[in-house]
């Protein structure tokens, strides 16, 4: 198997454990719930945008390699 088909397999089946926060989104997000009362579903909403975050150059940098890969297969037939 290629190394790079690998590294995506592994990339792509250990995002789910990958849903934490950095320490100072963390320790921001427990001070606030404790003095404000906020729901522990606060805290799932910025997991959610930083995994957006996250993603958005992975789609981006896949997406212009498709049309590549896709452009360089054309000019070999």
């Amino acid at each position: 198997m290629r190394p790079a088909v690998l590294t995506l397999i592994l990339s792509l089946g250990l995002a789910g454990t990958a849903a934490a926060q950095c320490p100072m989104c963390k320790t921001s997000l427990e001070s606030n719930r404790k003095e404000k009362g906020l729901q522990k579903t606060y805290g799932n909403g910025v997991n959610d945008g930083i995994l957006y975050l996250l993603a958005a150059p992975y789609l981006i940098v896949g997406t212009v390699g498709y049309f590549w890969w896709k452009n360089q297969k054309a000019k070999r037939s």
